[in-house]
């Protein structure tokens, strides 16, 4: 989805582990730019700015612009990044140009709403299976996430990719098949569940313990 946010970048002339952490003791974090015509760049952004990108509702995919220092903005995506594992704060991020006249690949969520039928009536369990598909659209046609509707699901009922409808330029790449969300019963899990436990603590064949006494039976006395 394309947003009206502009994000201001600087050339990197250098590289390595110690210009990234001057970066980063300035403020900023290192970053690639690549895809397009154009040769991929080393750049430097700020990270909290696209931080509030990716915690947006569109997330990663969202198209924002990108203003280079001395050259034109020019619309971008997130396309990778790497964050502090304890602080969470963004380390490096990849960026990548984006031709609105273009057909992209993107990654979007499915969300879901609604209190099943198989839940509430029958005492089924809802099971999410999939939370995002992958899709083919024009850049502008990106949308924030798949609404799916469970309310109506029965034990049995499954709702599956091809279900979603898609509209303007977007096309499914995921498996059609693919099964998005689903109703279980509670009392098949029960069943299975019980016996388990009663299989684990069955007793020891009788045919292992009498093999082992006729075998002791048949030897013969030892001599004194």
């Amino acid at each position: 989805m394309r947003k009206d946010i502009t994000i201001a970048a600087n050339p990197r002339e250098s590289r390595g582990k110690n210009e990234a952490r001057r970066l980063r003791v300035s403020g900023s974090i290192p970053a690639i730019l690549y895809g397009g015509t154009g040769e991929a760049e080393a750049i430097s952004v700020n990270p909290k700015e696209l931080a509030k990108i990716l915690n947006s509702k569109s997330g990663h995919n969202t198209i924002f612009n990108l203003g280079v220092n001395g050259k034109e903005t020019i619309p971008a995506m997130v396309i990778d990044w790497q964050s502090d594992p304890i602080k969470e704060t963004l380390l490096h991020v990849d960026l990548k140009r984006i031709d609105l006249t273009k057909r992209t690949h993107v990654k979007v969520p499915v969300t879901t709403h609604g209190d099943p039928k198989g839940v509430k009536i029958q005492g089924g369990l809802l099971e999410v299976v999939a939370r995002e598909i992958e899709i083919e659209c024009l850049p502008d046609d990106i949308p924030e996430h798949f609404d799916l509707d469970v309310s109506e699901l029965l034990i049995g009922q499954t709702i599956r990719a091809s279900d979603l409808p898609m509209a303007g330029s977007i096309k499914l790449l995921s498996p059609a098949d693919t099964v998005l969300a689903h109703v279980v019963s509670l009392k098949a899990e029960t069943t299975e569940a019980a016996a388990e436990p009663a299989a684990a603590g069955q007793p020891e064949p009788e045919v292992i313990k009498k093999g082992k006494k006729e075998a002791e039976a048949a030897e013969p006395p030892k001599k004194k």
